[in-house]
């Protein structure tokens, strides 16, 4: 499995970002790549999402599910079909401000993006790729765009939520388990 794992500070309360968090649907806003976003359910545990992703000459869907919410701290979420992957969005209350937060905050959190993966996984006949293209050259120029994708959600929500741009520093963490 790989494991990438964004975390930023954010200046808000951290009920406000779980709230913000929780709204899957308007991720599409935030990626390069996600074009939409399907709900079924109502938002709560068991919810299910169809992510439809396009990159290259790509287009796939992503079903995913909500397995665990635990407000105001963790959101839990896993695909369902055609590979192994999960995730969370944690967001930790901090007990003071960092010393470069922004002169009008009061408040702050850091918030986690986890998400574990095995690209070896992947159902090939789930991908309409073109011919001669072979799922393993696919597999090695999609991980650095996961990658990126998931500092860009971050980098977008982060500014979303607090209504304005700043320099937003991310500590990005990869491994492979």
């Amino acid at each position: 499995m790989d494991e990438i794992v964004v975390t930023t500070v954010v200046y808000l309360p951290r009920e406000e970002v779980y709230d913000f968090l929780v709204d899957f649907p308007r991720y599409a806003n935030y990626s390069k790549h996600l074009k939409d976003v399907t709900q079924r359910g109502d938002g709560e545990a068991g919810t299910r999402y169809a992510l439809h992703f396009t990159w290259w000459k790509l287009n796939y869907t992503a079903h995913s599910k909500v397995t665990e919410l635990h407000p105001p701290d963790r959101i839990e979420w896993r695909i369902v079909r055609d590979f192994r992957a999960h995730g969370r969005w944690r967001v930790e209350e901090l007990d003071e401000l960092p010393d470069d937060a922004p002169e009008d905050a009061e408040t702050a959190c850091r918030v986690f993006f986890e998400v574990s993966y095995d690209a070896e996984s992947a159902d090939e006949s789930s991908f309409d790729l073109p011919r001669l293209v072979s799922f393993g050259w696919v597999i090695d120029k999609l991980k650095p765009v996961l990658e990126k994708e998931a500092e860009r959600i971050v980098e977008r929500v982060v500014e979303d939520l607090e209504g304005r741009r700043r320099r937003i520093d991310l500590s990005v963490d990869r491994r492979r388990k």
